[in-house]
């Protein structure tokens, strides 16, 4: 089955729809790792306890986020680009 490479605009899409859903996470992420400290530095054992529990759900949904993306890009996207511009875009946004 031979697949359709994507429109620039499609192509846009995918990019700023992934760094959102990405952006969002790591934002939680840097807000959860500052609480953590200063929960730390207060010897609060329990609230330590689950704000790393949280933390380590947010790693797993970056990583998993991230596995995916590059799944697509590895077996469909990059195999699928016609032209030079589409697989710089995907090679970049891979990169990143």
């Amino acid at each position: 089955m031979e697949i359709e490479e994507l429109t620039v605009k499609e192509r846009n899409l995918l990019s700023v729809a992934y760094k959102n859903v990405i952006g969002a996470r790591q934002a939680k992420w840097r807000i959860i790792s500052s609480i953590e400290k200063k929960e730390e530095n207060r010897s609060n054992e329990d609230h330590v306890s689950m704000i790393r529990d949280y933390r380590s759900k947010i790693e797993s949904e970056l990583s998993n986020i991230c596995d995916r993306i590059l799944k697509l890009l590895d077996t469909r996207l990059i195999h699928s680009a016609a032209t030079s511009n589409s697989k710089v875009f995907y090679l970049r946004m891979k990169g990143e």
